[in-house]
């Protein structure tokens, strides 16, 4: 397994348990219950803990990527970027659950404000994440770039004109 292999199997977890994680803590604040709030500030944890390891893979996926056709350092550098923005985002929500984490089980009464605080820093975390996926997706997959949306038309067009003059 290469660095680009292992970078795309740990990848996806921190956008994907992020998601996960907040409706869960959306349903722990809803409902008032403790103990699904720690689920969603665990989740967030283990996504900063994927954060890092896709961090730290990332720099030999980009040595493996950037040869490959179709690829360029502008691609490159704009996931990089975004990923940069989300793990940053990620670290600091897994403190503020840690921080949680430790408040719900002393009973304590900041708590509650706690749970607003990381569901704001999530909603964050969601959307950097998202833009962190969309960019890593265009790296290889050239049919989501938003240039090609209006050559893959032309393409379709000339290609169904051409059948077309075949009838």
């Amino acid at each position: 397994m290469n660095d680009a292999h292992l970078h795309m199997v740990v990848n996806h977890f921190p956008i994907i348990g992020t998601i996960f994680g907040l409706g869960i803590l959306i349903a722990g604040i809803f409902m008032k219950h403790t103990v699904i709030k720690n689920v969603a500030y665990i989740l967030f944890v283990v996504a900063a803990i994927f954060a890092a390891v896709s961090m730290s893979t990332g720099e030999g996926a980009e040595e493996i990527a950037e040869k490959l056709p179709s690829v360029t350092d502008q691609i490159i550098h704009e996931h990089e970027e975004m990923a940069e923005k989300l793990a940053f985002v990620l670290y600091a929500l897994g403190a503020i659950s840690l921080l949680g984490l430790y408040l719900n089980f002393k009973n304590h009464t900041k708590a509650a404000a706690v749970s607003y605080i990381a569901l704001v820093v999530a909603i964050i975390g969601v959307f950097f994440g998202k833009q962190t996926g969309t960019t890593g997706g265009e790296v290889r997959h050239t049919e989501i770039r938003a240039n090609t949306s209006s050559t893959t038309a032309v393409d379709q067009n000339g290609a169904a004109a051409e059948e077309g003059d075949e009838d």
